[in-house]
């Protein structure tokens, strides 16, 4: 385990390494002017020099690249252009929005769509069935911002006219003022979130557990009598839940690593609210920062669920 923790730990840190290549080819040898965005069309070439100098983009690329690898090595991920505010504390302050966000809409779209995979998978081609593969088309059919829109209109809008006003229509409550705000705020996103996600973990769940339902060692444990809820659960869950887990792991990854559109909808501050900010204004600084940040979790997540096969399906073994 040791062993091959060290392995994808070094091989996540090239991955990161290659991504900082790419970021920093698209973001500072794409042909830009920063000097000129901060300075403003008006501004004369000087004013455009002196600010790209005290950017130090006047320097030769190498040198741009080494001083900016270098302070990312240190965590250092530089100020952002306008108010010189340290990107770390830009996404000190959106992550535990985004972690809220996905932490919560994870627990309901695991639980929903595992639930309804199981129970899919063990009565096959019945109402039941055929109901949750109608559920699952239709939500993995919806766009996001369309099925964040529809929740606001109904649950905020319609209730608040009829006189109650359960759901804000946005916005963000920190946990420290209270467990009650902080939920109400976050439910309709938590919502949006789970129905579609949940609707790809139905069908992964289902397929997965027909092909293990089908495994001789499933018909030996039935045959000895043991109970079937047993067989279903502790037998056939257990490794039907190896390609759920890889899913769900690059689902957090990324979501942790900003969710745009439901973000945006929603009106939360998090990373991904923060980072299509970032773009309008070409705020290269906070872009890099956030795209460095979102890799690493994908990293990570990956290590994670490589792990997690080993623990799920004793079949497994880690080279």
């Amino acid at each position: 385990m040791l062993r091959f923790l060290i392995r994808r730990t070094a091989h996540g840190i090239l991955v990161l390494w290659l991504i900082t290549v790419c970021v920093f080819a698209l973001f500072f040898i794409a042909p830009n002017s920063v000097g000129r965005t901060l300075a403003g069309r008006q501004a004369t070439p000087e004013t455009i020099a002196s600010i790209e100098q005290r950017l130090g983009l006047d320097q030769p690329l190498w040198k741009q690249y080494a001083h900016f690898l270098g302070k990312a090595v240190r965590g250092d991920l530089g100020y952002d252009y306008y108010h010189q505010v340290a990107v770390t504390h830009i996404i000190a302050q959106a992550l535990p929005i985004t972690i809220s966000l996905a932490v919560g809409a994870a627990v309901l779209w695991m639980a929903l769509g595992v639930f309804n995979g199981v129970l899919s998978a063990t009565h096959p081609r019945s109402l039941a069935d055929r109901g949750l593969t109608v559920f699952a088309l239709f939500f993995y059919s919806m766009p996001s911002f369309l099925l964040g829109l529809l929740l606001l209109y109904f649950f905020y809008f319609k209730l608040t006219l009829a006189g109650f006003p359960w759901f804000p229509a946005g916005g963000y409550s920190p946990l420290a003022d209270g467990a009650g705000p902080w939920a109400q705020h976050l439910v309709l996103p938590w919502l949006a979130l789970a129905l579609l996600l949940a609707a790809t973990y139905t069908r992964l769940t289902r397929g997965s557990m027909l092909d293990v339902l089908g495994e001789d060692y499933i018909r030996t444990a039935r045959s000895k009598g043991i109970a079937e809820r047993r067989v279903i659960i502790r037998h056939g869950l257990r490794s039907a839940l190896t390609p759920v887990v890889t899913q769900f792991g690059i689902d957090l990854g990324q979501l942790v690593g900003g969710v745009v559109v439901i973000e945006t909808v929603f009106s939360l501050p998090g990373l991904g609210k923060t980072s299509i900010d970032a773009i309008n204004q070409q705020d290269l600084p906070v872009i890099i920062g956030i795209v460095l940040f979102a890799s690493a979790a994908v990293v990570v997540a990956n290590i994670l669920v490589d792990v997690a096969y080993a623990l799920l399906d004793p079949r497994v073994r880690l080279h």
